[in-house]
């Protein structure tokens, strides 16, 4: 059963008049931050796939839509070269900060024949190779597997792609109390995007810094994504 964390403000009375004028002080919509990295979490989360428990709520929607990279990816699209991409969210609603391994982020797949796979996550340079020096379908497995770093063709095109990748993807380790960060993480599933009703995302690594206490794992359901 998932915790919702609220925070109560407690308002003193100071007439009809100073009510008003308070009213209407938070109705305004807030000033954002200059270049900040991560916003404040009394936004509400709308996705359907979230795990949510000690302060810490995660919330994962895949990209199954080819029109959702056409913004993020103008020229080439990770979707066209079978990569997923799942944006994450993360809010601490905690009042400690709270870091997350990201290198142990896995996409956990299911197979008919009662197989499984724990997928990791592109970087961006293993994306941009996948992207713009593709493997030749033949060669690709039923089975998704991790794609290696080419070793040549990184020219002034893959660097720029490199760089697109690296901005949109998710490397906030860190998320500061009541605060709250977002990113894609990039999948190759070898178009085979089906695999995504037996898939969860397994995030296992968090620890609350200030008391160097570890949270218990996330374990996010994508099949109940609403963005199908």
């Amino acid at each position: 059963m998932q915790k919702v964390y609220y925070t109560r403000m407690k308002i003193a009375s100071f007439g009809v008049i100073s009510v008003g004028l308070l009213l209407a002080l938070l109705a305004l919509p807030p000033r954002p931050a200059a270049r900040a990295q991560q916003q404040s979490s009394s936004a509400p989360i709308s996705t359907a796939s979230l795990d949510s428990h000690e302060g810490m709520t995660i919330a994962a929607e895949p990209w199954l839509d080819p029109e959702r990279y056409k913004q993020a990816f103008p020229k080439k699209s990770p979707y066209a070269a079978g990569i997923l991409a799942v944006r994450v969210t993360l809010r601490n609603d905690s009042s400690e900060s709270i870091k997350v391994g990201l290198e142990r982020i896995r996409l956990n797949l299911a197979f008919e024949d009662n197989g499984r796979q724990e997928l990791p996550a592109l970087t961006s340079e293993q994306l941009a190779d996948a992207v713009l020096h593709p493997h030749p379908k033949a060669t690709r497995s039923r089975v998704p597997l991790p794609l290696p770093s080419a070793s040549g063709g990184r020219d002034k095109n893959w660097q720029e792609y490199q760089k697109l990748a690296e901005d949109k993807g998710l490397h906030a380790g860190v998320i500061a109390p009541h605060s709250t960060t977002e990113g894609l993480l990039y999948f190759d599933l070898q178009n085979q995007f089906d695999l995504l009703a037996n898939a969860h995302l397994y995030i296992p690594d968090l620890v609350a810094l200030e008391k160097n206490q570890a949270l218990m794992f996330f374990d996010i359901d994508l099949s109940r994504s609403g963005s199908h």
